[in-house]
This record gives C-alpha cells, structure tokens and sequence, in this order.
C-alpha cells in the first residue's frame, strides 16, 4: 500500500514537472509561431506590430514584476503578474487581430494552457495570470491592425458597447 502510494505522489509529481515543461515551451512556441507567420507571408508590418506589443508587453510587466515584488506560491520573487502568461496573450491576440479568429481561437487555447499551467505549477497565483493575460492583450490590442479583409472589433465603454466592422486591403 505505501509502495501504490508513493508510486501515485512521484506519477503526479512528474505529470506537473510536465504540465510545466509544456507550458513553458508553448510560451516560447506561441510568439515564434507568430513572427515566424508574419515572415512567411512577408507581412513586415505585421512584424513591426508584433514586435512593439511584445515590447509594451515585456516591459510593463517586468516593471511590475520589480515594483510590486510579491512572493510566488512557491516561495520566490517577483510573481505579480505573469509573464509567461502576458507574452502568451500578447502573441494569441496579435494573431487574432492581424489574421481573425481562425487562427486566434487556437492560440488563445494555447495561450490559456501556458496560464492554467503557471498556476497549477505554484508559479503563480491566479491574480498574477489575470492581470499577465490583461496586460499582454492590451499591448497588442494598442499596436495591432488587421491584415487584410474584413474585421469585426468589439468596443466597450463607460456608456456604451457596440461593434464596427472594418475592412482593409
């Protein structure tokens, strides 16, 4: 019985060393898949956006990251907020809102497995994911035009919401 035991905690633990392996590789897959789309389609301006939300992104949250210093689940420094889950964010809504929802809807799912596994791995706590994945979508909703054709853009404010339709060619 300690032996089904103690198989069972190793078998989890190793399943979470994985979960955050993964994690940590889809962060780094998601933005080079990104720039490495805006190449292939020689999309420069694309890339010129890309690089500037990613820069807002990195530098907004490591800016926090320094002056807010608070303690990870696990003990260490500097976890508010997430910046595995704020380049994550920066990345899927680049992606959505240069090449629309068939290519963004699999990078948000991509983008929301790198923020589940920076909490389930104690890296971070739920607050410092919420507030990478705000701060990454907001830089890229800053810098980021559609590609080409037609886009639908939600807008919300104090008094109003509505949506307008822009086209581009």
């Amino acid at each position: 019985m300690i032996i089904l035991l103690s198989l069972t905690v190793t078998v989890k633990a190793q399943a979470m060393d994985g979960y955050e392996t993964a994690g940590d590789i889809f962060s780094v897959a998601l933005p080079v898949a990104a720039a490495g789309y805006a190449l292939s389609i020689d999309d420069h301006s694309g890339l010129l956006q890309f690089a500037a939300s990613e820069a807002l992104t990195f530098g907004a949250t490591y800016g926090l990251k320094y002056i807010i210093n608070e303690k990870r689940p696990n003990g260490g420094d500097h976890s508010f907020p997430s910046g595995h889950t704020a380049v994550s964010f920066a990345s899927a809504e680049f992606v959505r809102e240069r090449y629309g929802w068939n290519y963004g809807i699999p990078a948000y799912v991509i983008a929301t497995f790198v923020g589940i596994s920076r909490i389930e791995s104690d890296n971070h706590f739920t607050h410092d994911v919420l507030a990478g994945a705000a701060i990454g979508i907001g830089s890229s909703m800053l810098f980021t035009t559609p590609y080409k054709g037609w886009n639908l853009k939600p807008h919300v404010a104090s008094n109003y919401y509505g949506v307008s339709l822009h086209g581009s060619w």
